[in-house]
């Protein structure tokens, strides 16, 4: 078993990807609930872990504070931004996000790290139809970064699925998790903003 605690990690946030299903809109500055979309990540991230370095790939903006960084060149992937991110961890384990998770909670990071057990390289939430959602995890830096050092692909699915990470069912009913749509973003709007 690790000696780490669950609630010590970083975070890298993806918020680079050019919102293609969103009319190309700033998908991570959206409001929901009276706060972006990014800003809400990064609530639940600091909420499970008060002192994670969040580093957020994408442009920089003035709120959350965080660490950006872009990955080169810009808008170039998931993971060349995930090589960027992860340049700047230093804790052994991290979260992986979108910055497209209105929904998430410190306690679904919290549920994500507990299911890292001693021999797991990461945790990742499944969507109802069972495929990962490969930017809602928790995963050890140095497994991450061992994949990366001889990984020429593009595709997160090639980069982090041979780690065999833990798969982990979303309990909520909404299992729909990300925002990608104008139709999700009204829907989340509708539930979360009915919630405060």
């Amino acid at each position: 078993m690790s000696s780490t605690p669950p609630g010590v990690l970083d975070a890298v946030v993806l918020a680079g990807g050019a919102a293609r299903r969103m009319g190309g809109a700033d998908k991570p500055g959206l409001a929901v609930a009276g706060r972006t979309m990014l800003e809400r990540a990064v609530d639940a991230v600091r909420a499970h872990a008060p002192g994670a370095r969040v580093i957020v790939v994408g442009p920089t903006r003035e709120s959350p504070p965080a660490l950006y960084v872009r990955e080169d060149p810009p808008g170039s992937g998931p993971v060349p931004a995930l090589r960027a991110g992860l340049a700047h961890v230093r804790a052994p384990r991290f979260a992986l996000l979108a910055a497209d998770l209105p929904r998430l909670t410190a306690d679904h990071l919290a549920e994500l790290a507990g299911a890292l057990d001693g021999t797991a390289s990461g945790a990742v939430y499944v969507d109802a139809g069972g495929r990962e959602q490969w930017l809602t995890g928790v995963w050890r830096t140095d497994a991450v970064r061992a994949a990366l050092a001889d990984y020429p692909g593009r595709s997160l699915h090639g980069l982090l699925g041979p780690l065999d990470p833990r798969r982990v069912a979303l309990a909520d009913d909404r299992a729909e998790f990300d925002c990608d749509t104008p139709e999700d973003l009204a829907r989340v709007r509708r539930d979360l903003d009915r919630d405060t």
